[in-house]
């Protein structure tokens, strides 16, 4: 036999579908939020942006593409695994309720972009500081790879 909820329990048919809508709008202001997340032209802007700063970081430890043949797959990858690590932490950061957005006053898109800018900024400098803190192991491995040839 099946279970039936709570509200709709002594109904012998499922509710109407604007019965539920109806019921969802009622606990929009807890249950739903909006997220910021950057697609497009910004992902890839991210993406290159972190190719840089990889091979720059290696380039300053002297591990360069000729060396290491597998290198570019492995730089293409990390930059992505960053790149997914910025809008994760923004589209988290930024949630807003409906009620956030029905009540904002002032120039809300300025303050989101303020907002936006500050989380942008401290989200690549984590990420940055992740990679360079790790990056002594890559270089343990290159020389093991290079020992074993």
């Amino acid at each position: 036999m099946p279970t039936v909820w709570d509200e709709q329990k002594g109904e012998g048919e499922p509710v109407a579908a604007a019965t539920v809508a109806s019921q969802i709008l009622a606990r929009a202001d807890s249950d739903i939020t909006f997220m910021v997340h950057l697609i497009g032209e910004s992902q890839n802007l991210l993406v290159r942006h972190f190719i840089v700063f990889i091979e720059t970081e290696l380039a300053r430890r002297g591990i360069s593409y000729g060396a290491h043949p597998l290198l570019r797959p492995f730089i293409e990858t990390h930059a992505r695994e960053l790149t997914d690590f910025i809008l994760q932490g923004i589209g988290l950061r930024h949630q807003f309720g409906l009620q956030t957005l029905e009540t904002m006053a002032g120039d809300p898109a300025r303050l989101l972009r303020v907002d936006l800018w500050d989380s942008l900024q401290s989200h690549i400098n984590d990420a940055q500081q992740h990679f360079v803190s790790g990056v002594g192991g890559l270089q343990r491995i290159l020389v093991q790879i290079e020992t074993d040839s």
